[in-house]
């Protein structure tokens, strides 16, 4: 009988710890670097001053009110998309699937651009509002036209998914085209952008990171049996149907308020999780943090790279996020037609 060496344990346990440092290692200097380069030139006795709120200048301003906001917004955004695609991916046992395919960022997309369309002067909390009504709506429609026949029921989730997206799509560029004198502004935050972030979308923001962290920590044990096939799951005890639309609330809940302040950012919550799984594994434990890791790290370099795409102009993060994201999805559709062949 082959035995188990006592060293495989530890070893596993510091490639763990290593991983996370450097992830950690990667967040603080994609931070930094997100607050020092830009279209002014800030120096470092002035940067420190200002993020730790010593100057009252106009160069110190510039950092509190501009860059400090919009790299915490594009990190909790990180955050909130990456476990949102992770969430959807076990969800659906589907490796393609994220909130943007499966029609949530669709959703909530068309109901702010509805929102600001229909209702004069709407306030932030309002547009997350209206980001949840549509992304709810969005996951509805997907389910009611997938159907209950479990056999088949992933195949016609990816299938739906794919038409209400399209569909919402297209309700929200005709809105905006026979409106355009109050979506104007909006052309930016459709491709998904973190430039206009402020601090008062970080406190928008933040209640709904530490509620839908604190549900995800405490239902991991639950999210173990999505990996399961729902006829082990069942026979285990487990409330699949139950634990399946808690983790839909979330992806809901994760999603639309980060579409409702950024826009919906596209890919990122497809690849992130694929990349945390490749370095660390299955285990949800060590899954989740790294994704969410991962996801603040993606987001705050891709912000990074769109300030210098047109200098001096801004240009929309979505692209930086399409431009990654396009091939990695092409990769993974050609992977999974090899492994069904």
């Amino acid at each position: 009988m082959r035995e188990t060496s006592p060293y495989k344990p530890v070893k596993q346990k510091r490639q763990a710890l290593l991983l996370f440092l450097f992830a950690f290692l990667a967040l603080a200097l994609g931070f930094f670097g997100n607050l020092k380069w830009g279209q002014a030139h800030v120096s470092l006795l002035t940067l420190y001053e200002a993020v730790t709120f010593q100057g009252e200048d106009k160069a110190h301003l510039y950092i509190q009110t501009l860059r400090l906001p919009r790299t915490i917004t594009a990190a909790i955004v990180g955050v909130h998309l990456a476990l949102a695609g992770l969430l959807t991916q076990l969800a659906t046992r589907n490796p393609l699937a994220s909130p943007h395919i499966f029609g949530i960022n669709a959703g909530a997309s068309l109901a702010v651009v509805s929102g600001l369309v229909l209702v004069d002067g709407l306030s932030l909390f309002g547009s997350v509002a209206f980001a949840f009504a549509g992304a709810s709506l969005g996951a509805l429609l997907v389910w009611a036209l997938a159907g209950s026949q479990q056999q088949k029921q992933y195949v016609r989730l990816a299938l739906a998914g794919i038409a209400v997206h399209f569909l919402l799509s297209s309700l929200t560029e005709g809105m905006i085209i026979l409106n355009q004198h109050s979506t104007d502004s909006m052309m930016f935050w459709l491709v998904g952008s973190t430039s206009e972030a402020a601090w008062d979308d970080v406190a928008a923001l933040l209640p709904f990171t530490a509620a839908g962290l604190a549900a995800l920590t405490a239902m991991i044990p639950s999210f173990r049996l999505l990996i399961l096939d729902d006829a082990v799951a069942a026979g285990l005890g487990g409330r699949v149907a139950l634990v399946r639309s808690v983790a839909v609330l979330l992806v809901i809940a994760l999603s639309g308020s980060a579409v409702a302040i950024c826009g919906p950012i596209g890919f990122l919550c497809l690849i992130v999780p694929h990349i945390a799984r490749y370095l660390i594994g299955e285990k949800l434990t060590l899954l989740v943090p790294l994704t969410a890791l991962l996801g603040a790290c993606l987001l705050i370099y891709a912000d990074l790279i769109s300030k210098f795409i047109a200098f001096p102009f801004e240009s929309p993060v979505g692209i930086v996020t399409a431009a990654i994201g396009g091939p990695f999805f092409i990769y993974l559709a050609r992977k999974q037609r090899r492994n069904a062949a």
